[in-house]
């Protein structure tokens, strides 16, 4: 692969691994980023290849409508810039076969870069848990010869976790349901159940290393939840105090309801995972204090 022998020109297209790059030195060589592409904020200088084909100003019912439409029609949710690519002359392009909600699809990168007859390596990335999110940072450390920044990046978020892990193993476990989406509600997949495990609460929604499931309110209300954890993909804290502010009637009376900056610590599988599991057992900490 070119991009272990040096200096390498990197398309990004995940935000979390623009995230990762930066985290291990390898910022310098991204070239471009999707719109989405706004941690650390140097990411907003680079050039971007990719934008939404979804209408802005949308509700969460209407984007769920918009989402299922265009899913069924066989429509792409994102546009790729090809002239931008063909300009940025890209030795290493980074994508996703995860979620073609969330991001650009490697089938797509690839019919590009065929049609535009670009010989840059495609790297796709695909994790389901949290010991998947930390082998993609390995995966990127290799393949732009940052293999001991990556493994120290590794190791300190290891680190993280332990403590964590430490501070909340003696005490109770409150039942969590995070919500991934909140018109239709949706549960947890893929890391997400794992990181409220770790955080001290008992997961009562959603399936590790699974996909996330469209649920209902009678669900939730079933689940019997101590801490509804509102987590909208896309939405920042205000973003999401809002809604969780629009579905109160919905949730189980008297539940305790913490809105959080998905995009920031839950939905983006890079190593800011480890602030959604701090800022988490914090919470779960009070609560325990508060009943004690």
């Amino acid at each position: 692969m070119r991009a272990t022998l040096g200096a390498v020109r990197i398309v990004s297209l995940l935000p979390s691994t623009t995230e990762i790059l930066f985290a291990i030195g390898a910022g310098q060589d991204v070239v471009g980023v999707t719109f989405e592409c706004d941690f650390p904020p140097e990411a907003r200088t680079r050039r971007i290849v990719s934008t939404s084909a979804m209408p802005e100003g949308l509700t969460p019912k209407e984007i769920d409508d918009f989402v299922v439409a265009a899913t069924a029609a066989g429509q792409d949710l994102y546009r790729l810039d090809e002239g931008a690519l063909a300009d940025l002359d890209a030795d290493l392009v980074v994508t996703q076969d995860l979620c073609a909600v969330c991001a650009v699809d490697v089938s797509v990168v690839d019919d590009a870069l065929a049609h535009l007859g670009c010989t840059a390596e495609v790297l796709t990335l695909d994790p389901h848990t949290l010991d998947e999110v930390f082998a993609t940072i390995h995966t990127l450390g290799r393949a732009t010869g940052r293999e001991d920044a990556a493994a120290s990046l590794v190791a300190g978020l290891h680190a993280r976790l332990a403590e964590v892990v430490r501070r909340v193993a003696h005490r109770p476990r409150p039942r969590v349901v995070l919500l991934e989406w909140t018109d239709p509600p949706f549960a947890p997949g893929h890391w997400i159940p794992e990181m409220i495990d770790l955080a001290g609460g008992e997961p009562v929604l959603g399936v590790a290393g699974a996909k996330s499931v469209r649920t209902t309110w009678a669900d939730v209300d079933a689940a019997r939840p101590d801490l509804v954890v509102v987590a909208p993909c896309g939405y920042d804290r205000a973003g999401a105090r809002a809604l969780a502010d629009e579905i109160a009637g919905e949730l189980p009376s008297g539940v305790r309801v913490h809105a959080v900056d998905a995009d920031a610590a839950w939905a983006r599988p890079g190593p800011r995972l480890l602030d959604g599991i701090e800022e988490l057992a914090r919470v779960l900490d009070e609560m325990c204090a508060s009943s004690a």
